[in-house]
């Protein structure tokens, strides 16, 4: 296509990613209160035991905050759509191989970012209540709305991120950047690192909701450091026939 057809047709999927987005926020939008009572729990049993409430400072703060959880909402619902927009208007222009570790990276990453959100929204009560207790005694906890949605979603899309890491692990692997033995080097590290997040990301009293979260991120470390090992060895095989095939002495 022309580069006019090319800009054609990304405004074109551009638009249906958009729609997805407009039906999805309205969903969010609908959904909202009972999301906002849900994202709103963990300060409710942290008012059990201390004066914690959850402040809207303006007029218009109720109605901004069920704004922003419709758009957040309308982007988790739509991405079906948009991502498949993105994928429709990029695989096109790309070879056999890199289609195969595009669409093995989407139907990898996607499962495992969801199930990393699922771990983070199960330690989000954790953490309200263990960073709640720091303030002094008699004192109270006045949470801004909008800071409290934000800090959520960081939470949790940060834990969603963190078990995606050794699928880019394995493609750095296919790539040839980094070998198998490269990643299994490093495995104290990872583990060190996975400690230190999962005791970060939960009390210190709660032993059991850290190693709940950590052994997950464990496994998958060692399941792309396997997968990675099996790519290099395929890799070594087929770079010892080629090395045949090239020394062996051709046929009159």
């Amino acid at each position: 296509m022309s580069l006019g057809q090319h800009l054609i047709e990304l405004r074109k999927r551009l638009f249906r990613g958009a729609l997805g987005v407009l039906a999805g926020a309205i969903v969010g939008f609908i959904l909202s209160p009972w999301i906002l009572d849900k994202i709103s729990g963990p300060i409710t049993e942290v008012a059990k035991s201390r004066n914690a409430i959850l402040n809207f400072s303006q007029v218009t703060s109720s109605f901004d905050l069920r704004m922003q959880i419709a758009i957040y909402v309308g982007l988790f619902l739509s991405s079906p759509v948009w991502l498949y927009q993105i994928f429709a208007f990029l695989v096109p222009g790309l070879t056999g191989k890199e289609k195969r570790y595009t669409f093995g990276f989407f139907f990898t990453a996607i499962p495992l970012f969801l199930a990393g959100c699922a771990a983070g929204w199960f330690v989000l009560p954790h953490i309200v209540t263990l960073l709640s207790s720091f303030a002094p005694e008699g004192s109270a906890s006045i949470m801004d709305a909008k800071e409290y949605l934000n800090f959520v979603l960081k939470l949790v899309l940060a834990v969603g991120i963190a078990f995606v890491l050794p699928v880019f692990l394995v493609i750095l692997n296919f790539i040839g950047i980094i070998s198998a033995k490269g990643i299994l080097k490093g495995w104290r590290v990872a583990i060190l690192l996975i400690t230190l997040f999962t005791a970060i990301a939960t009390p210190a009293a709660d032993v059991f909701s850290m190693f709940l979260l950590a052994i997950p991120l464990v496994v998958l470390y060692f399941v792309a450091v396997g997968i990675a090992f099996w790519h290099d060895a395929i890799a070594a095989k087929r770079l010892r026939n080629l090395e045949s095939d090239l020394g062996s002495p051709s046929i009159a």
